[in-house]
């Protein structure tokens, strides 16, 4: 991350970084349990990746999301374009924008699952004020 002041300082940065930290070194790749819970709770939405055998969407997927959340609680240089752009792209396939807030909170509930006791309150917090700023933009991508 920067040195340069936060777009939204209310998000604790160090935070948000320190659960994916965690994420990484207790459980690897967190894609299959990210999507599983999705899917657990949207069922709908699996037949969107009918076409991934492999996961490799799944996984990239996953992968953009994390590189804008990292990017949206330092200097948003690109976060609320990417968000713009796939929101735009995944319309072709009839996906609402809103689901990408459902994908931001599935996120956060894997990884405090994955976390269990290293989850902290800063984390709870700042995932909570993450989502919220995520959805505003989803809601209004302008």
């Amino acid at each position: 991350m920067s040195k340069t002041t936060p777009v939204n300082p209310a998000i604790d940065a160090e935070a948000i970084m320190a659960s994916l930290e965690g994420v990484a070194e207790k459980c690897g790749d967190p894609t299959p349990l990210v999507y599983q819970r999705l899917f657990a709770a949207n069922p709908e939405m699996e037949a969107l990746f009918i076409m991934d055998k492999d996961g490799m969407v799944r996984g990239n997927m996953l992968s953009q999301a994390l590189d804008g959340i990292m990017d949206f609680v330092d200097t948003c240089a690109y976060a609320k374009n990417l968000i713009r752009t796939e929101i735009v792209n995944h319309e072709g396939v009839g996906v609402p924008p809103m689901v990408f807030a459902t994908f931001f909170a599935t996120i956060r509930d894997t990884f405090r699952e994955i976390l269990g006791d290293d989850w902290t309150a800063e984390m709870e917090t700042s995932w909570n004020t993450l989502l919220e700023a995520l959805a505003n933009t989803i809601a209004d991508p302008s």
